[in-house]
């Protein structure tokens, strides 16, 4: 018996590859479902191959994007509950800052992970076009390795965040962080440690790998955080530009038009020569684009920009820390920290072309992270999206919230 798409839930093969096949993909000219696996597979890598060669430039670390001077309260205040200030997220900079299976499991279904992917850039063009406010709510947990009196053990923090971001005249962008912010132990073996170091208010975080201080990190809840984003007509930050929503709204709407323009941007701001480099920079900037109110086709473009960077690892199916599985698109290559070596992973519902999370995965924990439990396959933290779409109204802000 056949396996039909509604029955067992997988996209129609054929259908996606009929939307973004090149000629050498015709239906014309395959023969059965494992040669048109075997010619994708070639084809996608043979392309990946041609950029690679082409242009070798620079990198700019995860994270660049992350706000700066505009936010620069929001990092003190927020730093004195124990938490962090919202990383990773394209706010727009203020005029002088400078540019700054399950989960861990999955099997590399390289050429079935790039057929849900366009899949998902097929059903990112049916969603709606345009309203007053852009309106994105996540979920975010972080995990540090703390110590206090001699003893190590792991920490987490976790809250909500409403980003709002008003696109027509009069209206502005509010993003609230913090909400229900609460740091704790990460488990129970890891609250018996702390208890055995004396069940301290605050414990030290470790910093870096080369013996910097670490930081204080009190324990226990917090409140809010609000702050403005927008700068006059500019509402975010797509490379080393703030954009506004025209802006936006005229970006190109095809793979091969809008890779192009993330070059020419790339291009401006990194010098060094490193290919892999330049596609870290690339997924990230296409992975900002896909939660930003742009034209549908664009975030359709953007998920194919994504399918074709060369170095760029697209896992068939994966589970986020919500439970929700799609199909995971990671890095190229890893980075040390804290807690040790670690890699970064997008989760795209390939179903209807949402952003699902973004989250950095623990590949070999450094010494003392083993020493306060943490495993490889571990989530350090993420950023997981639970609502993205239009709005007419503004949020809300708590009454309780810093300013």
């Amino acid at each position: 018996m056949k396996n039909h798409p509604e029955r067992s839930g997988r996209p129609d093969v054929m259908k996606v590859l009929a939307d973004a096949r090149p000629d050498a993909l015709d239906p014309s000219r395959l023969t059965d479902p494992g040669r048109q696996r075997q010619d994708f597979a070639r084809i996608t890598a043979a392309a990946a191959d041609g950029r690679a060669t082409r242009r070798r430039i620079g990198f700019r670390p995860l994270g660049a994007m992350a706000l700066t001077a505009v936010a620069a309260s929001v990092a003190v205040a927020v730093g004195t509950l124990g938490g962090q200030a919202p990383a990773g997220r394209p706010v727009a900079q203020p005029p002088s800052a400078t540019g700054a299976r399950p989960s861990g499991t999955g099997q590399d279904l390289h050429v079935d992970g790039q057929i849900e992917l366009l899949s998902a850039a097929r059903n990112a063009e049916a969603s709606p076009a345009e309203g007053t406010y852009w309106q994105t709510t996540t979920q975010t947990r972080s995990v540090d390795v703390a110590e206090a009196n001699g003893r190590f053990f792991a920490v987490r923090s976790t809250s909500t965040e409403e980003w709002s971001v008003g696109v027509r005249r009069g209206t502005g962008s509010l993003m609230v962080s913090g909400l229900g912010y609460l740091a704790e132990p990460r488990t129970a073996a890891d609250e018996a440690r702390w208890r055995a170091a004396g069940s301290p208010h605050t414990v030290t975080v470790k910093a870096g790998q080369h013996g910097e201080a670490g930081r204080a990190y009190p324990l226990g809840s917090g409140r809010p955080t609000v702050m403005r984003t927008n700068i006059d007509n500019k509402i975010y930050a797509v490379g080393p530009d703030n954009v506004s929503y025209k802006d936006l709204r005229a970006l190109p709407s095809t793979g091969a038009g809008l890779r192009r323009y993330l070059e020419g941007l790339y291009a401006r701001g990194n010098s060094t020569d490193s290919g892999a480099d330049r596609s870290t920079w690339m997924l990230r900037q296409a992975g900002d684009l896909v939660t930003m109110p742009v034209k549908p086709a664009v975030r359709a473009a953007a998920y194919r920009v994504m399918a074709a960077l060369p170095g760029v690892r697209v896992v068939g199916h994966v589970t986020d820390p919500l439970g929700r599985v799609g199909v995971g698109v990671e890095f190229p290559g890893t980075y040390r920290g804290p807690a040790g070596t670690t890699k970064q992973r997008l989760v795209i519902d390939p179903s209807t072309g949402a952003m699902l999370c973004d989250q950095l995965l623990l590949v070999e924990p450094s010494a003392t992270a083993e020493a306060a439990g943490l495993k490889a396959g571990t989530t350090l933290n993420y950023q997981a999206t639970t609502r993205m779409g239009w709005g007419e109204h503004q949020i809300n802000v708590p009454k309780n919230a810093r300013d």
